[in-house]
């Protein structure tokens, strides 16, 4: 079954930020992931959203995704995040179709 990393992000130095996303969409890539939101339009419908910002991505397998998280690669992308952005992550399995 698919499994898809979401991110929910407040930006907090756009500028550093544009190092982040370049090294985390290398390391995702490497991994096998592919990007199904990236940021765009959004609206809160109900409750609260922890940020301004929702990135999705989608792994073959929840294997394949906690293995991007632990990753090398990914590890270098999140050095460029410290300062850059607050982020919350999880991990969610899709459905077999």
């Amino acid at each position: 079954m698919p499994a898809y990393v979401i991110a929910m992000v407040q930006v907090t130095d756009p500028t550093k930020y544009e190092a982040y996303k370049t090294a985390a969409h290398a390391a995702i890539a490497a991994a096998g992931g592919r990007y199904l939101v990236r940021g765009g339009a959004s609206e809160v419908l109900e409750g609260d959203f922890p940020g301004d910002r929702i990135v999705v991505f989608e792994f073959a397998d929840m294997a394949a995704a906690k293995a991007f998280m632990n990753s090398p690669e990914y590890a270098a992308a999140k050095a460029h995040r410290d300062g850059a952005a607050k982020m919350n992550l999880l991990i969610v399995e899709g459905l077999n179709r």
